[in-house]
């Protein structure tokens, strides 16, 4: 979440990106930074998705499992995909009495999925977490796995309010740098940090990998959305 994550919950790796390591601490930290708001969030996140009803949907780069639970009360099947093996043996272990919902171990750029299997895609908080080099393979793989028609929900931290603004601003200054020293490229604008959160910085990607309808909006708390439909 926008690298505002514990610091000894994180180990990187230049393949695989960013793993957070310790769920409890992490979600500990996020209730705190969204101040208690997250299962709102993860509500208005299902409701922009808008599933149907008996829908399949995969949830990238899952973590703790919170909104592949929240998606699973909506819908038919849900898979929540994360490269720590930390966060799906707790995702599984939440989820152990919801049967449309299961944790698989994988990542955003090699997605251990059928071709047009799903019907939804989101992938919350996660983004800035892959390498930078490998962000569009990710990209190629959510429009690989949905369907005709399936939809994307692609979710970061965005200031939605002047009082939260230099905070978020700041905690992307730290997300910017951290991701930096793992890709070793230069994908930021590092005069900018923000530009290593803001999820709209791909909705070009989005369109060269074949999405179309492609739409910002913001939420509260903190929160920018990209909506988009593979054709």
């Amino acid at each position: 979440m926008s690298g505002n994550e514990p610091q000894s919950a994180i180990t990187s790796h230049a393949e695989v990106g960013v793993l957070l390591t310790q769920p409890r601490r992490y979600r500990a930290f996020k209730a705190a930074f969204l101040l208690d708001r997250g299962d709102r969030l993860n509500g208005r996140l299902a409701e922009l998705a808008r599933p149907a009803p008996g829908a399949h949907v995969v949830d990238i780069g899952c973590g703790p499992g919170d909104l592949a639970l929240m998606l699973a009360r909506r819908t038919g099947q849900v898979i929540g995909v994360d490269p720590s093996p930390q966060m799906i043996d707790y995702a599984t272990a939440r989820s152990r009495d919801v049967a449309n919902c299961r944790f698989e171990l994988g990542t955003a750029q090699a997605l251990p999925l059928p071709d047009a299997s799903a019907d939804l895609v989101t992938s919350t908080f996660a983004m800035h977490h892959i390498p930078a080099p490998r962000r569009s393979d990710a990209v190629a793989q959510m429009f690989r796995v949905l369907r005709p028609g399936g939809r994307l929900l692609l979710a970061d931290t965005y200031p939605t309010d002047p009082l939260r603004s230099a905070a978020v601003r700041v905690m992307a200054r730290f997300a910017a740098h951290r991701t930096h020293d793992t890709d070793h490229d230069h994908d930021h604008d590092h005069g900018d940090p923000m530009a290593g959160v803001d999820i709209r910085r791909y909705r070009d990607m989005l369109r060269v990998n074949g999405f179309e309808d492609v739409e910002f909006v913001t939420v509260r708390p903190a929160t920018g959305v990209l909506l988009a439909t593979k054709p």
